[in-house]
């Protein structure tokens, strides 16, 4: 950045104009100078720099009304400002213009280029958070929304993408948590490497070790040669580990291993090997509650917990909605060639007083379904799904806290059981398809049966 950074000094004293001319050009800096406001900023309007220093009292025009000048039309420009007539209220005056920073005279030249450096390692800074926020906002699209608990995400995001430490992403299924951990991994300097997602729940207990470290030739039956698991295909890359929860506790002692070591060895194998992969893991489930119930490990939880991102239930940021419908909107009637252009008032008001209870991912298949069904250039409520038209019957409220309080647990195993049996009821009894209708692995919803006791005897589990 110095040897490229761009100086305009501003000075009606010629032999201090020059000095510093010659100074900062010693340091590696293209210098430009100017004698007055007016020839300042004819500087500005013709060329860009990356900071201007400016004397305040000068013939004319005054430092502060270039500084403020210099705001308008370039407002990424740092200025710093130097006097021989140091006031606090010309400071004062001069940091709420904008001024970076105010020198008095006489100065060592040695503490204006270090307040020169300074400022361009904020400009920097500045310049490189700006650019990630612009790489996030393209690169993980499906994360629509303006509401200031997603422009919190966003920012988390655009932090933690920087550092290499292991990422936990919290929230209901289908709120995005993959979106969050591509979109820390594209803005990652692991962006050329392997972005591998691995789902706990999705894959037999009795594979996913094997999956997941890989095997060597004769380890079991079938194993006829030696095979890299997924955590070998991520090395350099990030590993993201969807429903965390559903780890078998075996095989949470070899994650906590490979945290720590960097280290796996393949099933059946001997010897260790070194792999450096970043991990994202993700979760529906309270994981420190199910950690203090001994169901997960405590230490492979402070271990993945480092930085949580937590993302909110698509109820609680409502006022996205309209930005989601428009986008998958626009997606879908991309894909499927349908000259679609919009929601009808009455659509968009059914959609708003559904509380999405499958989150972003509801809104996505509502909306693929809508598109491809519709007729016209406008979607009616004719296109949505019964569910969204029927609210009262398939999409239960919380009621309010009544005068007596209420048993917090209670409610939500009762708000739970519903959702659980209306989803069986509308697959048919097939408990696979149940699942997929809540946005969650097949495992976690026999689990939730059996805690809530649902679990009777119902269809084969076959499509």
């Amino acid at each position: 950045m110095k040897n490229a950074a761009r100086i305009l000094v501003v000075d009606d004293e010629r032999s201090l104009r020059e000095f510093l001319e010659i100074f900062f050009r010693r340091e590696g800096f293209a210098v430009t100078t100017a004698a007055s406001v007016d020839e300042a900023m004819v500087a500005v309007t013709a060329d860009e720099f990356d900071v201007v220093i400016s004397d305040v009292q000068m013939a004319g025009a005054s430092g502060l009304e270039l500084l403020r000048s210099v705001k308008e039309a370039a407002p990424e420009t740092v200025v710093i400002m130097i006097t021989a007539f140091a006031t606090t209220e010309n400071a004062i005056e001069a940091m709420k213009q904008g001024a970076y920073d105010y020198v008095t005279k006489p100065f060592k030249v040695d503490e204006l280029r270090l307040v020169v450096e300074k400022a361009l390692e904020k400009k920097l800074l500045a310049e490189e958070n700006q650019r990630l926020r612009t790489a996030l906002r393209s690169r993980t699209r499906s994360l629509v929304g303006s509401s200031a608990v997603m422009r919190r995400v966003h920012d988390l995001i655009a932090q933690v993408a920087t550092t290499k430490t292991n990422v936990l992403v919290s929230g209901e299924s289908g709120t995005g948590k993959e979106l969050v951990a591509r979109g820390i991994h594209d803005l990652s300097e692991r962006r050329e490497k392997p972005f591998i997602a691995v789902n706990c729940g999705a894959i037999p207990e009795n594979l996913l070790e094997s999956e997941l470290f890989g095997h060597v030739r004769g380890a079991f039956t079938g194993a006829v040669s030696n095979k890299p698991g997924l955590v070998e295909t991520a090395d350099g890359g990030t590993l993201f580990l969807d429903e965390i929860g559903e780890l078998p506790q075996s095989l949470q002692v070899k994650l906590l291993r490979l945290i720590q070591e960097k280290t796996l060895r393949r099933v059946g194998g001997n010897q260790d090997q070194r792999v450096d992969v970043r991990i994202v893991a993700a979760t529906h489930r309270d994981l420190l509650a199910e950690a203090q119930a001994g169901r997960f490990r405590e230490d492979l939880y402070y271990r993945l917990n480092v930085i949580q991102i937590g993302l909110p239930a698509l109820r609680e940021r409502m006022e996205d909605v309209p930005l989601l419908v428009q986008h998958f909107l626009e997606k879908y009637r991309q894909e499927f060639g349908k000259e679609v252009k919009g929601l009808s008032p009455a659509a968009l008001e059914k959609i708003l007083a559904y509380p999405f209870p499958g989150n972003v991912r509801e809104l996505e298949n509502l909306m693929e379904r809508a598109v491809a069904l519709a007729r016209g250039p406008v979607l009616d409520v004719d296109g949505l799904p019964s569910s969204v038209l029927e609210r009262s019957a398939n999409a239960r409220t919380l009621a309010p806290l009544s005068a007596e309080g209420a048993n917090l647990d209670e409610v939500l195993a009762s708000y739970e059981r519903g959702l659980l049996s209306d989803a069986l009821q509308r697959s048919g009894g097939v408990k696979k398809r149940a699942a997929r209708l809540l946005g969650i692995s097949f495992r976690s919803f026999r689990y939730r049966l059996e805690k809530l006791g649902l679990d009777e005897p119902s269809l084969e589990d076959e499509e």
